[in-house]
Order: structure tokens, then C-alpha cells, then sequence
């Protein structure tokens, strides 16, 4: 009834879909045997539980992956958070709910580091879920993502699901979304630093002071965690994927402007709003299982500065 590995990666087109689709992909040329499915947005509407319900029953996946999801940075969480919050609860539920009813084996769920507590000790170990208020700025996108990993959980409890969830930390790389004004922050410091070496300003302004500290990881190496967790991890506790190491944002700074090779000088605008003080991801559980990630931080943002110079519109 099924191929041995039927794999559906909703979001496909995105940061982190596109990545795990690209992954998958080399396993295939290497012999393995997966076999791929996607849609785009045009040819099935996650928003629309019906046509997903309807997508699930006709082609049967045996694996999904859940990388689907409204996104964007702390501006856009802010102007929009309904959208945020209903979006993403219904692209989910209609997901997971039609994966389970066509019989699929295996679901991974992509959360985020934002469903940890604004002041969670770090770094943020899995146990750290609902211990604490969550980060204002980004609630009711984390309200969905928790949510996600409740459901999850439910259906394992219920009906012995092997539904897992993991946790990336800040990701970045390929397909990412560079706009200004509803990208996350290392996209966005990449645009902004290239207009500003191609208008050949002086000076430019970034939001906050600058002083707190982000963990990132290029998109390529969550795509390897995702499927070794896929093929290796079942449980119903949730599992962070990060670098294990972060930095002050002035730094970031310093390391795009230095990959887009922007001479002018970098003001803070200290009025704007700085989020959460730090979100550095514990790694323990994941590395236990043989994980570790391979791309640094300068290699990634030359490699996301390429991609956007060769992709922009």
C-alpha cells in the first residue's frame, strides 16, 4: 500500500523545508529509498482543511514533516498577531490531524526556541516548556508552536502515534526571507547592510543595543538533525537543535557587515525593542544521539549573502 519511505514536507519552498528537501534528495541520489512529495501554496491551501484532508487520503505519506508555518520577525509578530496565532494553528491541527487519519508512521513537528520563557535559565534545556512567562513580543506565534507540541503529544497518548517535535534555534541560510520589514534579524541585517554598501551610506541603523545574544544555525545542518531524527528518535519529549554557541548581536553585526563588505559605521536605535535578553539552546539530548553541526556561522553568512545576491528580486 505504501513505498518504503514516503516522505511529505509541507513547507517545502521554505527556509527550513527547502533544506530538508534538498538533504533528502542527495540520500536518493545516493540509493536510498526515499521517495519525495510536495506541494506548493498554489497547489494546496494548509490553510484549507478539507483540500489537506483531501491531499493525506490520496497521497499517503508514511512520513511527514511539519516545516510549515507563518513566520517573521519581531515587527511583523507585533503588527499581526492574530495572524500569527490563527495561521499557524490551523496550518498545524490540519496537518497532524490528516497525517494521523491517513495512517502516516512517523511526523516531525518544527517548533521554535521562541516557546521557551523570556527568562528561562541558560541555556534552555527541553524541561524549561510553560515554566514561565513567554517573550511578548512573539506570544502568540509561540502559543501556536506549543500548542503543536501538545497535539503531538496527545495523539501519541491516545492512539500510540509516534509524532515527535523538535526545537531549532535561530535558523538562517538558503530560501530565507529577506525582507525588511517581516524578516528575522540575521536576513534582515544582510539586506540592510548590502543596500547600504550599494547607496553607499555613511552610516546605518539597526534596532535595539545591540546587546543581546543569539545562538544561530545555517538550515542545511538542522536538515541533517531533522532526519536523524526521523529515523532515530521516538519520544514524546521534545528535542532542541542548535549550535551550541551564541553571540551579541553588535557581533553578528560585525560578522555581516564583514561577509558584504559594508565600510560605513553602525548605529543602535536604542528606542526599538531588543527581545528577549539571550536564547542559547542546551544540546545535550540531541548530541547524545550522534549529532553535531558542521557549518560556522562566518561560512554560513557568506553562504546566505551568496544566495540572496544570486536570488534577490
Amino acid at each position: 500500500m505504501f513505498s518504503p519511505k514516503k516522505v511529505f514536507i509541507a513547507g517545502h519552498r521554505g527556509l527550513v523545508g527547502s533544506a530538508i528537501t534538498r538533504a533528502l534528495q542527495r540520500r536518493v541520489e545516493g540509493g536510498e529509498p526515499w521517495e519525495i512529495v510536495t506541494r506548493s501554496r498554489q497547489e494546496l491551501n494548509l490553510l484549507d482543511g478539507a483540500a489537506v484532508r483531501a491531499f493525506f487520503e490520496a497521497a499517503r505519506p508514511t512520513h511527514v514533516v511539519v516545516a510549515a508555518a507563518r513566520v517573521g520577525g519581531i515587527k511583523a509578530n507585533n503588527d499581526f498577531p492574530v495572524d500569527f496565532l490563527l495561521d499557524n494553528l490551523k496550518i498545524q491541527n490540519h496537518l497532524i490531524e490528516s497525517a494521523h487519519a491517513a495512517g502516516a508512521g512517523k511526523l516531525l513537528f518544527l517548533g521554535s526556541s521562541c516557546i521557551y520563557p523570556k527568562f528561562a535559565e541558560q541555556p534552555i534545556k527541553e524541561e524549561a516548556l510553560l515554566t514561565g512567562l513567554l517573550e511578548p513580543t512573539n506570544e502568540p506565534y509561540a502559543i501556536a508552536k506549543i500548542a503543536g507540541i501538545k497535539l503531538c503529544q496527545a495523539y501519541r497518548r491516545q492512539y500510540g502515534a509516534d509524532f515527535i517535535s523538535a526545537m531549532p534555534t535561530n535558523m538562517y541560510g538558503p530560501f530565507d526571507n529577506f525582507d525588511l520589514v517581516s524578516s528575522h534579524v540575521l536576513p534582515a541585517m544582510i539586506h540592510k547592510f548590502h543596500l547600504a554598501k550599494v547607496e553607499k551610506h555613511p552610516a546605518m541603523t539597526l534596532w535595539g543595543s545591540g546587546s543581546p545574544r543569539r545562538e544561530f544555525l545555517h538550515s542545511d545542518d538542522l536538515a541533517e538533525a531533522c532526519l536523524m531524527l526521523l529515523e532515530n528518535y521516538s519520544s514524546p519529549e521534545i528535542i532542541n537543535v542548535g549550535s551550541g554557541k551564541d553571540l551579541p548581536i553588535k557581533e553578528l553585526a560585525g560578522l555581516v557587515r564583514e561577509a558584504v563588505g559594508y565600510e560605513g559605521e553602525i548605529e543602535w536605535d536604542t528606542t526599538q525593542p531588543d527581545g528577549t535578553p539571550r536564547k542559547l539552546m542546551d544540546g545535550t539530548r540531541i548530541r547524545a544521539l550522534g549529532w553535531q553541526p558542521r557549518i560556522s556561522l562566518r561560512e554560513g553568512i557568506a553562504d546566505a549573502y551568496r544566495w540572496f545576491l544570486e536570488n534577490r528580486s
